[in-house]
C-alpha cells in the first residue's frame, strides 16, 4: 500500500462519517453531528497530506501542515486551504464540549452544541469532503488524465 492508497483509504472512512452527521443533524443530535463533521474533516486533511507524501504528526488538529508544504498542491486547492485550516480548527476547538459537554459548567452536550453548531459543522465539513475527494482523485489520476506514475496505487 502506498501514501495514495492510505488518502483514499482515510476518504472512504470519511463518508459515512459525514453521511451518518446528515442523519445525526436530522434526528437533532447536534453534538454527535457535530463530532462526525469534525472527524470527517481530520481524516479529509490527513488524506490530503498522505496524498502528496506528507507524514504528519500523531495529533487531530493537523491543517497547519498544509500551509507548511503548500507547494505541493495545486493552485486551485491552495486557494481553499484558509477556509479547510479555519473549519478544522474551529472544529477542534468544540470537539470536546460535543463529547462531554462543559462540565464545568454543568452542560451537557446538547446543551453546549445546538442546531447551528451542527448545521455549520457539517456544512463545512461536506464542503472540505468534497475539496479533498477532488483533490486526491486529480492526484491518482494525474493532470493529464493518465497514471501519475509512481503514485498510482500498486
Amino acid at each position: 500500500m502506498n501514501m495514495l492508497d492510505l488518502a483514499f483509504s482515510y476518504l472512504r472512512q470519511a463518508k459515512p462519517r459525514m453521511e451518518n452527521a446528515e442523519r445525526a443533524r436530522a434526528d437533532s443530535n447536534h453534538p454527535y453531528a457535530f463530532r462526525l463533521a469534525q472527524e470527517c474533516t481530520e481524516l479529509c486533511i490527513k488524506a490530503s497530506l498522505r496524498a502528496v507524501g506528507i507524514e504528519y504528526p500523531k495529533q487531530h488538529e493537523v491543517s497547519d501542515m498544509l500551509v507548511e508544504v503548500k507547494e505541493r498542491f495545486p493552485p486551485w486547492f491552495l486557494e481553499e486551504i484558509p477556509f479547510v485550516q479555519r473549519t478544522s480548527k474551529s472544529l477542534f476547538r468544540k470537539r470536546e464540549l460535543a463529547f462531554y459537554g462543559g462540565e464545568d459548567r454543568l452542560l451537557s452536550p446538547d446543551e453546549a452544541i445546538g442546531e447551528e453548531d451542527s448545521k455549520a459543522a457539517v456544512e463545512a465539513g461536506s464542503r472540505v469532503y468534497a475539496l479533498c475527494e477532488k483533490l486526491v482523485s486529480e492526484l491518482r489520476v494525474g493532470p493529464t488524465g493518465g497514471s501519475p506514475g509512481s503514485q498510482s496505487p500498486a
